[in-house]
């Protein structure tokens, strides 16, 4: 985890945000919970507490036990029941299925698998525990019950490396998605000789279109001001990159260089109304002989991840004012787009209504980045 955010800057966050649920959000790594260890996440405001079962089955329970709300996570796991500290329940983890009440006599009627503690869908994908919440008031999930795919990062050959970067950022997550997408700041907050300077600056014509959920930004070559991008200039290919964007919170990066590629799949996930946190992973098998890739790929991503993270602190002390914004055209379109995009898809959900895509067709867009 990249600079972890202090109680004074979490203070200094500004207003909160409408979440979304019905979906998947990544949690935490899943190195996290190996054998027998329980870790804590909190993930739109719900305390978790997350584990694997002995089976190889990853679970995400709400981190309190359904008695006297005392946090499961105080209690033990023995790779197949969590049991609670307080007063020995326990509950099979995948289903929440409550397994045993130890106070229990021969002539109480309660039947301890009817009580049930809050249990959420949970797989692993590159290396993250991924958890679907459902809309609160919901009710439990049927097992059978048909749930959108897991996300995960594109890959184009079985042979590829793989880096995860992460960071807190201490405000809502409407302002981490449109930092995110904002395709004008490169040149301020990642001004470095291995990126791109305030020099660089140059006149930018992009193609945009509407995706299920989302809009992409159609393959092109990829900013000349850019120095990794440069680098992949040795393989004497044409260079083409993609970008997408999915709700709730996600960013796809695809670059193709003949059969050499990066992929990235970036999240920023809302922890609670007013704070979220941004996940990184990347896939490539560009470079594969280099030595030490990876650590120098680290190493960079930290380093611009960082940038990122120390703006949207700073950001945040102006938000705690909750000033009045705006957003202009072109380089904010598509933070237009996704806000479009979030309210269509919250009056679907409450209206049972198909969602309306607020683009219509493709777009041009030209800024100055």
């Amino acid at each position: 985890m990249i600079g972890e955010v202090t109680r004074a800057q979490v203070a200094a966050s500004g207003p909160m945000a409408t979440l979304l649920y019905d979906d998947w959000y990544p949690a935490l790594r899943s190195s996290e919970v190996a054998g027998k260890h329980m870790a804590r996440a909190m993930l739109l405001g719900i305390p978790l507490v997350l584990g694997r079962t002995t089976e190889g089955k990853y679970f995400a329970m709400r981190d309190a036990c359904p008695h006297r709300g005392i946090p499961l996570s105080y209690g033990w796991f023995d790779g197949r029941q969590v049991t609670c500290k307080y007063h020995g329940w326990a509950f099979e983890p995948v289903s929440g299925q409550c397994r045993e009440i130890p106070s229990l006599t021969e002539e109480d009627s309660l039947d301890p698998s009817r009580i049930f503690a809050a249990a959420f869908p949970c797989e692993q994908r590159d290396g993250h525990v991924w958890v679907y919440v459902p809309q609160p008031g919901r009710g439990r999930l049927r097992p059978d019950m048909e749930l959108p795919a897991v996300p995960e990062v594109p890959k184009f050959s079985r042979r590829c490396r793989t880096a995860h970067l992460a960071a807190d950022l201490p405000c809502n997550v409407d302002h981490g998605i449109i930092g995110l997408m904002d395709p004008a700041h490169g040149p301020f907050v990642h001004n470095a000789w291995w990126w791109r300077s305030r020099r660089s600056i140059h006149a930018k014509t992009k193609q945009f279109e509407p995706i299920e959920n989302g809009f992409r930004m159609i393959a092109h070559q990829p900013s000349t001001n850019s120095a990794p991008y440069k680098l992949l200039g040795v393989y004497g290919q044409p260079i083409t990159t993609t970008i997408d964007f999915v709700l709730p919170n996600r960013r796809y990066e695809i670059i193709r260089c003949g059969d050499k590629w990066f992929a990235s799949l970036t999240t920023v996930t809302p922890t609670a109304e007013n704070q979220c946190r941004i996940d990184v992973c990347g896939a490539w098998n560009i470079f594969r002989n280099v030595p030490f890739l990876t650590s120098m790929a680290k190493f960079f991503g930290r380093r611009f991840v960082r940038q990122d993270q120390l703006t949207m602190i700073q950001q945040a002390e102006g938000l705690k004012h909750n000033p009045s914004l705006m957003l202009i055209d072109d380089a904010d379109r598509p933070a237009k787009w996704y806000f479009e995009l979030k309210q269509a898809r919250l009056e679907s959900q409450a209206t049972g209504a198909p969602m309306r895509h607020p683009m219509s067709g493709p777009v041009t867009l030209r800024w100055r980045s």
